[in-house]
């Protein structure tokens, strides 16, 4: 079933309908998300609205859902999408970079909150060549970017998959309240490392 992330409706009919189908849910990854590169002056009130609606309040609501049935149950993990654009500052995307860091600091929160019996995580990719990536980028920019990541290439979407089925499992049932930056060495340097 689809439904927009940002209708708080739409969300719990779909997670009715998920809970319908399986009985239950056990695991949860948060993963709707949108960007737009542009400046930030040239940010408009309804595309700030709309990115916040999809990457942070679609987030709150999908999160909070599944927690609600997940804390019944008494247990469940929540996995989260944030990026490196929410842990470092990113030109062309200040609305973009502000819904992740909200999303780092919401997974915080809510593991401190819903443990012990709902872990909640979030992953920090860095660049993944997702078809929402490569059609904001040329040729050149992804080569530019290429350079600029100490694993010269942008990360395939399973690497990014390997890492929410580990968070998932249970061998990382002692994982809670972190952010788990996956990004082939982009934030391990500061400037001088550029």
């Amino acid at each position: 079933m689809d439904a927009d992330v940002s209708n708080l409706k739409q969300v719990e009919a779909a997670f009715a309908e998920a809970l319908r189908l399986m009985g239950g849910v056990d695991v949860l990854i948060n993963n709707a998300g949108i960007s737009i590169r542009h400046t930030f002056l040239d940010i408009t009130p309804a595309e700030w609205d709309r990115i916040i609606a999809v990457n942070l309040t679609g987030v709150f609501y999908v999160a909070q859902t599944a927690a609600r049935h997940m804390w019944e149950r008494g247990i469940g993990v929540i996995l989260q999408t944030a990026s490196t654009n929410g842990l470092v500052g990113q030109p062309y995307y200040a609305d973009y970079n502000a819904t992740k860091a909200g999303v780092i600091e919401l997974t915080k929160s809510m593991a401190l909150e819903l443990a012990p019996k709902v872990r909640v995580c979030a992953i920090a990719p860095g660049y993944v060549l997702t078809p929402m990536q490569r059609a904001e980028y040329s040729d050149q920019m992804l080569d530019e970017v290429n350079r600029k990541i100490p694993l010269g290439r942008h990360a395939k979407p399973e690497e990014i998959a390997a890492l929410f089925a580990f968070l998932a499992s249970d061998d990382a049932a002692y994982a809670t309240g972190h952010v788990y930056t996956i990004d082939g060495g982009e934030t391990a340097g500061g400037l001088a490392s550029r």
